[in-house]
């Protein structure tokens, strides 16, 4: 569909019996292009709804990225101003380059490159095994690129059925999910007051059941985050503003000098050997995550809005060049597809790229005013809003997934070989052994040719096991360097 057509369907809401029905004939008229401009108003655009998957981003890359920085800088011996002035940076990069002009202009098919939480555990690793963060990034970078434009992403996702696809949300949504309300009570424990633990549960459950009822769940991360600060602030927790407006510093020669910012040089041969399983699995981890992100579009919007849905392909390939940008320029995020904007986004029945604008003057207004990020990473804001707004909506697409015993065959496979190592083998498994005709739907793909319909899925196996084998991540082998460290 041409530009010309979607300025001609157009209409304004009024002309709709309901909102939800004036969105989605939105989402089926747009056709945006891929790598090429795309203008609001001319291709898209902005609605209020836009908003909140916005703000819900800006939250979700304020925590992600301060807890990935946060892991490098302990390993690396580094202070809490290098913490906040790194994660400014990084943001800063992540708004201006890439959320707002890939994927709000240049291609609105891409996903908002974001960060990569599930590779935080093994951050200690990389630096015992004597990884440096500059060339971790250029091989993330370097494989990620590969991936996406051989689209090999694009192919896995074919080759995952909705059983494997199940099985994976359900785990990681009840995993997080019981992860955050632990922490959360963690908190309110070390603040001598545990029954605000109860309280902000019961207000979160109250509030989340009332916006389905009226068919406003794409409010939930701004209202439940909302509840959950002034329960906490009534109740007696503490708060104070301590990150001051400001510009973070730009010079990359400061970042990666010898005794500015990373106190670590530039990295050598032996830093770029030491740092290759990791980036193998780094860029291994990536094809669930994008799979999970695409479904609650699919689930959310109607039919016929093919040409909206994010491109795990161009994803992979924006995803690549924000590792190895920001890398270069001194960044210590480890990028991936941004969920805490895609699935609010999907919810709210929104396309990409409005969203992805508002979200990255959202990030922009939120570094150098500062304030914001002190209120986004305090822990009842935090917390609910990961709750209500990525791992819950993961567990409850997951199971709208299973809808009958095959598909429940294989999603049980891949839930307790997640829980054996984790969700990268889940999937790699599953998906296996369901393209080999062992269990699940086989005739789901049985028009592929056997070398792709084998062949791939074989490779991922070996290659995620192989990668977590080396690494010391499969129970009962020791790993080459986590022994070695």
């Amino acid at each position: 569909m041409s530009i010309y057509n979607y300025q001609k369907s157009t209409k304004t809401a009024k002309h709709f019996e309901s909102r939800e029905a004036y969105l989605e004939h939105e989402l089926q008229i747009m056709a945006p292009k891929r790598w090429r401009p795309n203008l609001p108003g001319r291709d898209y655009k902005f609605e209020v709804e836009d908003l909140i998957p916005a703000l819900a981003g800006t939250i979700g890359k304020i925590v992600m990225t301060t807890a990935i920085v946060a892991t490098f800088a302990a390993g690396y011996g580094l202070s809490e101003e290098f913490i906040v002035e790194n994660v400014r940076f990084e943001m800063l990069i992540a708004a201006v380059f890439f959320v707002i002009f890939f994927s709000g202009f240049l291609n609105p098919r891409s996903n908002l490159a974001g960060c990569h939480g599930p590779l935080i555990p093994i951050i200690p690793l990389i630096v015992v095994a004597g990884g440096h963060p500059l060339a971790l990034g250029i091989m993330v970078a370097l494989f990620g690129m590969i991936l996406g434009l051989t689209k090999g992403g694009s192919t896995l996702v074919q080759l995952t059925g909705n059983g494997v696809r199940g099985g994976l949300l359900i785990y990681l949504g009840f995993v997080g999910l019981t992860g955050q309300m632990d922490r959360l009570r963690e908190w309110t424990i070390s603040i001598g007051n545990e029954s605000i633990f109860l309280i902000i549960i019961l207000t979160t459950i109250a509030t989340y059941v009332y916006l389905v009822k009226i068919n406003k769940r794409w409010l939930a991360i701004p209202l439940c985050s909302l509840f959950a600060m002034l329960v906490a602030l009534i109740m007696g927790a503490h708060f104070e503003f301590v990150t001051s407006p400001g510009i973070p510093n730009l010079n990359p020669f400061y970042w990666w000098g010898e005794n500015t910012g990373w106190m670590l040089g530039l990295p050598d041969m032996a830093h770029f050997i030491a740092v290759l399983p990791f980036a193998i699995l780094a860029v291994a981890m990536w094809p669930p995550d994008f799979l999970g992100h695409r479904v609650f579009q699919e689930q959310n919007y109607p039919q016929h809005t093919e040409k909206v849905l994010m491109n795990v392909d161009d994803t992979m390939v924006v995803c690549s060049l924000r590792q190895g940008l920001g890398s270069i320029f001194g960044g210590g995020n480890l990028a991936s597809s941004w969920g805490t904007y895609i699935i609010p986004a999907a919810i709210a029945k929104r396309p990409i790229p409005a969203g992805a604008i508002f979200t990255g003057i959202m990030c922009i207004l939120a570094v150098v005013i500062g304030y914001p990020m002190d209120i986004a990473a305090w822990a009842p804001v935090l917390r609910i809003a990961l709750v209500v707004g990525v791992f819950l909506p993961l567990l409850e697409v997951g199971m709208q997934l299973v809808t009958n015993i095959k598909q429940a065959q294989v999603a049980g496979i891949c839930i307790i070989s997640s829980i054996l190592v984790n969700p990268v083998l889940g999937w790699a498994l599953a998906m296996l052994l369901e393209n080999a005709g062992y269990i699940g739907e086989q005739e789901r793909t049985a028009d592929l040719p056997k070398r792709t319909r084998l062949g791939i899925p074989l490779a991922a196996f070996l290659i995620c096991t192989i990668a977590m084998a080396v690494v010391g991540l499969i129970p009962g082998i020791p790993g080459i360097i986590a022994a070695g460290g």
